[in-house]
């Protein structure tokens, strides 16, 4: 990273632990960084040092803990899309690098679900170093904490895990989505088959796929 971009993620640090980061400026700054080198410009950023090993805590079936690329999160917040008035729930969040880059991005209320110990902590110390009162990061199985989250506006799922859970934290999805429209975006992960949630637009194997809930227009409807 050159001297300019990393002289600009300094700067932007320092307005994040000042409280004066405007998303729309701290997403011009990331985006005149060179896409290659983005993940490093937030790494430094948020100040992230080594994460910590996976623990015995992560469950069977599950996907050790993998950061999501800087890109990936800057078309979900395009595409979902993920605004101020949101509330973001991370699936699997990790060390909340995720959750804290929306947060940054579109000022939305984040929060992160996360069953390893070692990742929470390392969360909640990242969303109080930066003062960032409108972030939070809840420790447990995701997969069933998800439901749980009765604000939820937006859950973004990054390849946490598959099979049962998943279908279960659909299904528990569903009581939310009779309330309000809700958007689920997954990166690598296929859904199960699911009536009320339609594709936003074309996803392809691999990549970012945006659904959005349909139920609360029957329920008005009806």
């Amino acid at each position: 990273m050159d001297a300019v971009h990393r002289r600009s993620a300094e700067t932007a640090r320092s307005q994040i632990a000042r409280e004066r980061a405007e998303p729309s400026l701290f997403r011009a700054s990331l985006t005149r960084v060179p896409a290659a080198e983005r993940d490093a410009w937030l790494d430094l950023v948020l100040d992230l040092g080594e994460l910590p090993d996976d623990g015995p805590e992560l469950p069977r079936g599950c996907v050790p803990y993998v950061p999501c690329p800087v890109d990936t999160l800057l078309r979900v917040v395009e595409h979902a899309p993920v605004r101020a008035s949101d509330v973001f729930v991370d699936i699997g969040s990790g060390a909340g690098r995720a959750t804290a880059l929306v947060h940054l991005l579109t000022g939305a209320t984040v929060m992160g679900l996360e069953i390893q110990p070692a990742l929470v902590r390392a969360a909640r110390d990242l969303f109080a170093r930066l003062h960032m009162s409108r972030a939070s990061c809840a420790q447990g199985d995701a997969a069933s904490l998800a439901g749980q989250v009765r604000t939820g506006t937006v859950f973004f799922l990054y390849c946490p895990f598959s099979g049962d859970r998943l279908a279960k934290l659909v299904a528990d999805l569903e009581p939310l989505a009779r309330t309000r429209m809700i958007r689920v975006c997954c990166v690598d992960v296929p859904l199960p088959p699911c009536p009320w949630l339609t594709p936003a637009g074309p996803a392809r194997p691999g990549d970012l796929a945006i659904y959005r809930s349909t139920l609360h227009q029957v329920t008005e409807a009806g």
